[in-house]
């Protein structure tokens, strides 16, 4: 059993905060243990409470769309959310609810070591970049203690202002450059010191 799995069996026995009582299924979050990308959304909705997978309705489909378009799967990525249970009738997390998960967040990066951490809305984007606006960042990268955060509209923004579509879709095509950047700044930093030769 590897330790994302171990800490699944954690998360799905967590009663941590309220959500715990409300929930169908808990849902922690999936894709490549080893994954570059983590994609990183607000809670799970209707869906994603049913299957106890992450982003698997319509945000979700257009979420495999905007993965395909960087010619990208979903076993490609790691794909979580800031809170592990849906809150009742999909409001928004309360602060204390996402206190009391951000100790499974921080563990499922810790593990996974990504490259980059791509914030998906603007709940996501306020556990790491705190005080930055959603209008202002998105289609931005930020380097903090060796990751890069990118910061995106949440899929369900597109579903709901299709103006934002075009905009989403933009801001996705922007990732592999900067994957691909800091593949290059590793690369140099690890490069055996070349001796002079006299």
């Amino acid at each position: 059993m590897s330790a994302l799995s171990e800490l699944y069996t954690e998360i799905a026995r967590c009663e941590d905060c309220e959500l715990s009582r409300h929930r169908s299924r808990v849902v922690p979050g999936e894709g490549s243990e080893d994954a570059d990308l983590l994609f990183i959304g607000e809670a799970p909705g209707w869906y994603e409470d049913q299957q106890g997978r992450p982003f698997v309705g319509p945000a979700g489909h257009f979420l495999d769309e905007l993965l395909l378009s960087i010619g990208l799967r979903r076993e490609d990525v790691y794909i979580a959310n800031v809170v592990k249970c849906r809150p009742p009738s999909n409001r928004d997390p309360l602060p204390s609810e996402m206190r009391a998960c951000r100790k499974w967040l921080d563990r499922q990066i810790e593990l996974i070591r990504p490259k980059m951490i791509i914030t998906l809305g603007r709940y996501s984007l306020a556990q790491f970049l705190p005080g930055d606006a959603i209008g202002k960042v998105h289609g931005k990268a930020r380097t903090k203690d060796g990751i890069i955060y990118f910061a995106m509209y949440h899929p369900a923004a597109a579903l709901h202002q299709q103006s934002l579509r075009q905009v989403i879709a933009e801001d996705m095509l922007k990732i592999p450059p900067l994957l691909a950047q800091a593949a290059e700044v590793v690369a140099e930093e690890h490069k055996p010191e070349q001796l002079s030769m006299f």
